[in-house]
């Protein structure tokens, strides 16, 4: 799986990683690659949080390329 993330510096000095697609799903760093280590574990977080909430249905699944 493929997302776009956001990375900016806050006024702090730390890197904070969001995920537009993901509401909700932040993550910062000390450093840039930092930053990009923690918002991998929080989209796992998201995403496992979500499936348990709404189950996937795989035969419901449609992948779309743009």
């Amino acid at each position: 799986m493929k997302l776009h993330v956001i990375i900016d510096q806050d006024e702090a000095g730390y890197f904070v990683a969001e995920v537009p697609a993901l509401p909700g799903c932040l993550s910062q760093g000390k450093t840039p690659e930092e930053a990009v280590a923690n918002i991998k574990e929080a989209i796992e977080g998201w995403l496992e949080v979500m499936e348990a909430k709404h189950p996937i249905d795989p035969s419901r699944l449609v992948e779309v390329a743009v």
